[in-house]
């Protein structure tokens, strides 16, 4: 039986799959005998259905809590819990932002660009500068490519730079794009609806888990014993240890 005492939480991309590809069929029958030593939950920065996909099922079905959108969309048992929209953040500022971002990518010289450029999710905008709608090849390339010459960190700078009073933070994640949020939208969001429940311990895995990183908050946060990793596989020794050894 699980311990209802426990709870460990974990990122998606990076920590339980290669970046934007689906769970491998062993990753996913470990995280369900996982389940039964300890309460378990996802904390990603897309939307539930991009989750599900990457989760090889329905993830509202094998993870006791869901918090898609950095939490900002919450569910637990299958139940949905609580939706928190951007829109609350004010029209005229939010056009003001995706604007100057139109503008600014329009002047990058990339590889390549596809489409797909800014995603407005229901709790953050995910700005994209080679394109969402890019191949897993060029993913590839333009990560490569933003690792030599920063386009992300110096996007997220001129940003910074332009928006100061805004009240806005940002966070790169996985390959290709980066999520702008009002302060405190962070993944520690999602802890609210878990501190009600009563657990002792709560653990977090992620490979985001530096400054500017959108695992670093949730990471760092008193309430979480926070585990770096750079792979599924890593995550997965990790967690062998702590709940699988003799």
């Amino acid at each position: 039986m699980a311990n209802p005492e426990t709870l460990c939480l974990f990122d998606v991309d990076g920590t339980l799959t290669a970046s934007r590809l689906v769970i491998t069929p062993e990753m996913k029958k470990f995280m369900a005998e996982l389940r039964t030593k300890c309460k378990i939950g996802v904390v990603g920065g897309s939307n539930l259905a991009k989750i599900s996909e990457q989760m090889d099922g329905d993830v509202l079905d094998l993870y006791d809590y869901v918090f898609a959108e950095n939490g900002l969309v919450a569910y637990k048992d299958g139940k949905h819990l609580a939706t928190t929209s951007i829109k609350d953040f004010g029209d005229d500022k939010l056009q003001k932002f995706i604007n100057f971002c139109l503008k600014y990518m329009a002047d990058i010289q990339l590889p390549k660009k596809r489409g797909t450029f800014i995603e407005f999710r229901s709790g953050l905008i995910n700005v994209c500068p080679v394109g969402r709608d890019c191949s897993q090849e060029e993913r590839m390339e333009f990560f490569a490519y933003d690792q030599e010459h920063k386009i992300r960190e110096n996007f997220v700078a001129a940003l910074e730079r332009e928006f100061p009073d805004f009240g806005l933070k940002y966070s790169i994640g996985g390959q290709i794009s980066f999520d702008v949020f009002p302060t405190g939208w962070d993944k520690t969001y999602c802890l609210q609806f878990v501190e009600k429940d009563g657990y002792k311990t709560i653990h977090f895995f992620g490979d985001k888990a530096y400054p500017g990183g959108n695992d670093y908050e949730i990471y760092e946060d008193s309430r979480t014993i926070g585990h770096k990793v750079t792979n599924p596989n890593e995550t997965r020794e990790l967690l062998e240890g702590l709940f699988f050894s003799a």
